[in-house]
């Protein structure tokens, strides 16, 4: 088999990791040996064992000699789990190709240094930007700290999110909304702010088969949420945080007794600091937050600096009208000044598409 055929076969093995390692990375592993498969894994889920020996504990032969293919470097130390650079050498294996290099303090390029050490052959970057696309979220989460933020909203083609009534539901199709729930199970935590709670109730679960719930996060400063509200009333079942500034504690004791998590922040503007929020979260090990605020919290996430992605549904319909728009607060005041985006992709999702775009960098006025 040729190197990116076998890579491309370590991708799709990563893939079904999806949702179920954070905060560690999704990686799939290939060993080839005289042309022919002879062992595959991925990591399964986080402190399970990582994709190197679950391949290499599948071989139907000895890998001896083989080749390993493995969409991120090894891992060189001792976490969760021992390091796969030693599986790699006990195993005997001759060559390893790389498709990620490791951006981990703790490897980054030290994997690779040991295999070659020992007389491992070792080629990297084989289909780097499809492997390093696959691993946006550990990458930003690995460096920074804090969580890859997806800001995500439906609207139609004059773009309104709800009717001029302030109706919502649906913008898009069943589809596009499978979708949303497939990513809902593979982020790490939802947020969205008081407004939409208090507009839709909404439960903020994940209902894609065999999926799993994010951890629910709510903006919520002067903590308004009702302990009706669908959010409070399942917090013992799905873990739930409410964000906010100072509450009162009657109101702090009443919805922590229901199984919520009440975090005061520092303020900015009247309203919880995003970017305290992001730290915070970061400290938790949530490596993701899918953002599925109004146009308040969206225009707020933006102005802080903490969106690293826009995920747009958009639906060909027409609200026309005073229909809401997705993203609020002040603005900019020229053309110049927007929020660039990058590196867009498109998908069809029955009648509707969707429309990814990274943020690009150095558009919040950062050094």
């Amino acid at each position: 088999m040729e190197d990116r055929e076998s890579m491309r076969l370590a991708l799709k093995l990563a893939e079904r990791g999806r949702g179920r390692t954070n905060p560690n990375p999704v990686v799939g592993a290939v060993v080839v040996k005289d042309g022919k498969i002879i062992g595959q894994g991925y990591h399964e889920r986080c402190g399970e064992l990582h994709a190197e020996r679950r391949a290499l504990a599948s071989c139907t032969e000895s890998p001896r000699g083989a080749t390993l293919y493995v969409t991120l470097e090894p891992c060189c130390h001792f976490g969760r789990q021992p390091p796969c650079t030693d599986a790699i050498l006990e195993a005997g294996i001759a060559r390893v190709v790389v498709g990620s290099n490791d951006p981990n303090p703790l490897v980054a390029g030290k994997g690779v240094e040991r295999l070659r050490a020992n007389g491992v052959e070792v080629e990297a970057g084989i289909l780097k930007d499809e492997c390093d696309a696959l691993n946006q979220v550990f990458f930003h989460f690995i460096c920074t700290h804090t969580p890859y933020m997806v800001m995500k909203y439906a609207m139609t083609m004059d773009g309104k999110i709800a009717t001029r009534t302030g109706a919502s539901r649906w913008v898009t199709g069943e589809i596009a909304r499978q979708r949303v729930h497939a990513d809902r199970g593979r982020y790490a935590a939802i947020m969205a702010g008081i407004g939409t709670v208090l507009a839709d109730n909404p439960l903020l679960t994940c209902r894609a088969e065999n999926g799993k719930n994010p951890v629910r996060v709510v903006c919520d400063t002067h903590l308004r949420i009702p302990l009706e509200s669908q959010i409070v009333r399942t917090a013992g079942e799905v873990p739930t945080i409410l964000a906010a500034g100072r509450p009162t504690p009657e109101r702090k004791v009443a919805l922590e007794a229901a199984g919520c998590r009440v975090w005061e922040l520092p303020g900015r503007e009247g309203h919880v600091d995003l970017r305290a929020l992001m730290d915070r979260l970061g400290a938790q090990q949530l490596d993701s937050v899918l953002l599925e605020g109004g146009a308040a919290l969206n225009g707020a996430a933006l102005e802080a600096g903490v969106v690293q992605k826009v995920q747009i549904y958009l639906a060909p319909k027409l609200f026309g009208g005073a229909g809401k728009s997705p993203v609020g607060g002040l603005g900019v005041e020229l053309p110049a000044q927007a929020v660039r985006l990058g590196n867009t992709a498109v998908t069809r999702l029955g009648d509707d598409f969707l429309l990814e775009s990274e943020v690009l960098p150095n558009v919040h006025g950062d050094d």
